[in-house]
């Protein structure tokens, strides 16, 4: 284990996430629920989640800190050191315990960081970690943010923070519409995630009133919810050149951009210009870039921090604000059902780069 709190102040606060409600109602924490937000199912142990007066308050982050994916845990964990030095609150310890990559190295973490005191979890990473953490937190009462993109993993005390398709598709749909386009075709993979995201294309497409198909007949704009190998094999079945390529955040990828057929395709993502201070600031300390992922680690961070600060719980009432909170990939609010909500911008593909055409919201 490795504790880690502020011992001096490194750099000036920039874009530290705090509740978008701070400026509501006089007297009310930025951190409380408004009168209509919905109530999870909350574990009531009186002892877990709770900062205890006089003492720091104590959150654990769960990374591989050995093993295959060492240097992406590495590069996690000093996101969340850069959070701790950026927020400066003195009574806030961050416990580090490194999972190995492992369900078995998760689960011996998750133990060691309740034992050492831990009222809120960060992490893990890999979505079989979550599933082995979440046999321990749940009988104490512990709430979780991890870093997983399994939305099948979230409930009532694990909060997925990982990047989901699903607010991706209802903002390229709503372009789509916008731009005139009214008969998008889909082509996937056949995996889960290329199932699962058209499906949801097709819901948020009727719901406006395109009229999709998943045969390339007449189509004025393509759908293609994949990356990688699976993308250039799609790219090939294309019979109309013209068409508007629309996808997800999975085309967020330099080695995406860099396909000749993919000039000019569109998808919706976390905006590049809200994380770019971020990346900037944290070569400058650590003399590397970080991993693409450690946005997520040092706005859970942050979260735990301004939670603490502000003298509020890590209750699941209080992570799920309904006015959200802003972070290093814009803003972001949890769901009743522990999955996450951004706001997301629209990017454009042009001549080998990711420009940014439409700006996400800067609230819900």
């Amino acid at each position: 284990m490795t504790i880690f709190h502020r011992v001096f102040h490194l750099f000036p606060v920039f874009l530290i996430i705090f509740a978008l409600a701070a400026c509501t109602g006089t007297g009310n924490s930025p951190w409380q629920s408004g009168g209509g937000a919905p109530s999870p199912v909350i574990n009531p142990n009186p002892l877990a989640n709770r900062p205890v007066a006089g003492q720091a308050a104590k959150v654990a982050i769960l990374l591989p800190l050995s093993g295959q994916h060492a240097a992406t845990g590495q590069s996690m964990l000093q996101a969340a050191q850069l959070s701790v030095f950026d927020i400066g609150y003195d009574n806030f310890e961050l416990l580090s315990f490194d999972t190995g990559g492992t369900p078995q190295g998760a689960s011996a973490a998750a133990s060691q960081a309740i034992q050492s005191g831990a009222q809120m979890i960060l992490g893990p990473l890999f979505a079989e970690e979550v599933r082995a953490v979440k046999t321990i937190t749940a009988p104490h009462g512990i709430n979780m943010l991890a870093f997983s993109t399994d939305w099948t993993l979230a409930d009532q005390n694990t909060f997925i923070m990982g990047f989901l398709p699903f607010d991706q598709v209802k903002r390229i749909t709503a372009y789509a519409a916008a731009k005139g386009l009214t008969s998008p075709a889909i082509l996937s993979a056949g995996d889960l995630y290329g199932t699962s995201v058209s499906a949801e294309f097709e819901t948020q497409a009727r719901g406006i009133g395109l009229r999709t198909t998943r045969t390339l007949g007449e189509y004025d704009s393509v759908f293609i919810p994949a990356g990688g190998t699976a993308l250039s094999s799609i790219l090939t079945r294309i019979t109309n050149k013209g068409a508007q390529k629309l996808g997800t955040g999975l085309w967020d990828d330099p080695r995406v951009a860099s396909i000749p057929d993919m000039n000019g395709a569109v998808f919706a993502a976390p905006s590049p210009s809200a994380r770019a201070g971020f990346e900037n600031r944290y070569a400058a300390t650590y003399g590397t870039r970080p991993v693409r992922i450690a946005t997520l680690a040092y706005d859970a961070a942050a979260l735990a921090q301004a939670l603490a600060k502000a003298g509020q719980a890590f209750t699941a009432t209080n992570i799920m604000n309904p006015n959200g909170f802003y972070g290093m990939d814009g803003v972001m609010r949890f769901n009743k059902n522990g999955t996450i909500e951004r706001g997301m911008s629209i990017l454009e593909i042009r001549n080998g780069r990711i420009v940014e055409i439409t700006q996400a919201p800067k609230s819900f």
